[in-house]
């Protein structure tokens, strides 16, 4: 058995208390936190699984960042400021204790860049993978809290920062492709690591945005998700998606096709639909906010969407993307 200040009770003590500031929070010595909402509360809730979202050897601070970042990507996309977060930690019994600190540590710098208050959670152990699971609350911003389902023909579609470069990350650390300069790994594997919430985004989403939501799965196949919910067709040009120059190099090279960036998924940038008649508004509120936001496409009458690479081949054809298989069969 551990020290006493290993266990359950004295890790909370020790590693998260001190980040629970706000008395809302109640020092992390009750059952449950007490929270006085003042407005409409927009909240949303992702886990990440070792193995799943990250590999066991990512340092531990990142993960920490990563489960928090991940779920303020979802506030960004809904036009909501950030305001409290839950946060249950599942740790593996091989795993060290001595790590929690590391976890605690990446997780105070997190909630101090974003001004985000602990309120409270979980500590508890298994025989399975690090598994990190966030409730996260944060207050809207403008009249209405925009829905995948909002999308109407004849608006624009626009996406902000660079897509794929997490896709090219995680395949560089799992060994599937060489061949990059060491800056442009380090990069794509930073990338992958530790997502870039567009919080700064979320004012210009409460005030333009028709449909909006994150780009998690794949940007083909969460605009599927937002044609599917609005009843419209999404067309997307690939052309037209913004790559960072690493990104940009490995499909150059020959090292990595577009199609793997389009489609792999863990870019946490914001896909949003709007009127064309504010395409100047849009792009003068993003250059304010110091984040690229282009535009990618259009919403049409039909269903599905549609994303035609110079070689002929519709990505959106079979809306290729991450799916998580579900339990046994």
């Amino acid at each position: 058995m551990g020290a006493p200040s290993d266990d359950e009770f004295g890790l909370i003590a020790r590693c998260f208390a001190p980040l629970a500031i706000d008395p809302a929070a109640r020092g992390l010595k009750d059952d449950a936190a007490v929270w006085t909402l003042t407005g409409p509360t927009v909240m949303t809730c992702d886990a990440i699984v070792e193995g799943v979202h990250f590999l066991p050897d990512d340092p531990i601070a990142m993960i920490a960042q990563k489960a928090l970042r991940v779920n303020l990507s979802d506030l960004a996309a809904k036009a909501a400021r950030p305001d409290g977060v839950l946060i249950s930690l599942i740790w593996p019994r091989t795993r060290k204790t001595a790590e929690i600190e590391g976890f605690a540590e990446g997780l105070e710098a997190d909630l101090a860049a974003w001004r985000f208050r602990l309120l409270g959670g979980d500590l508890t152990s298994t025989d399975g993978p690090l598994t990190i699971s966030v409730m996260a609350f944060g207050a809207l911003l403008g009249e209405r809290c925009p829905a995948r389902a909002d999308a109407k023909p004849g608006e624009d579609v626009w996406v902000s920062g660079t897509i794929g470069d997490a896709a090219l990350g995680l395949k560089l650390r799992l060994g599937e492709f060489a061949g990059l300069n060491e800056a442009d790994a380090a990069f794509l594997i930073d990338r992958y690591r530790l997502p870039q919430p567009r919080l700064s985004l979320a004012g210009l989403v409460a005030q333009e945005a028709g449909a909006s939501m994150d780009v998690s799965d794949g940007l083909i196949a969460d605009a599927g998700k937002v044609a599917a919910a609005s009843g419209v067709r999404v067309q997307l040009n690939p052309a037209l998606v913004l790559l960072s120059p690493p990104a940009r190099r490995a499909v150059e090279q020959g090292l990595a096709p577009l199609e793997t960036l389009l489609c792999g998924g863990d870019d946490y940038e914001v896909l949003f639909t709007a009127s064309p008649e504010h395409r100047a508004a849009i792009a003068a509120a993003a250059a304010q906010c110091g984040v690229a936001l282009t535009r990618i496409g259009a919403v049409a009458e039909g269903a599905g969407v549609s994303a035609v690479l110079p070689d002929g081949r519709d990505l959106g054809s079979d809306r290729k993307g991450y799916v998580h298989r579900i339990g046994a069969r």
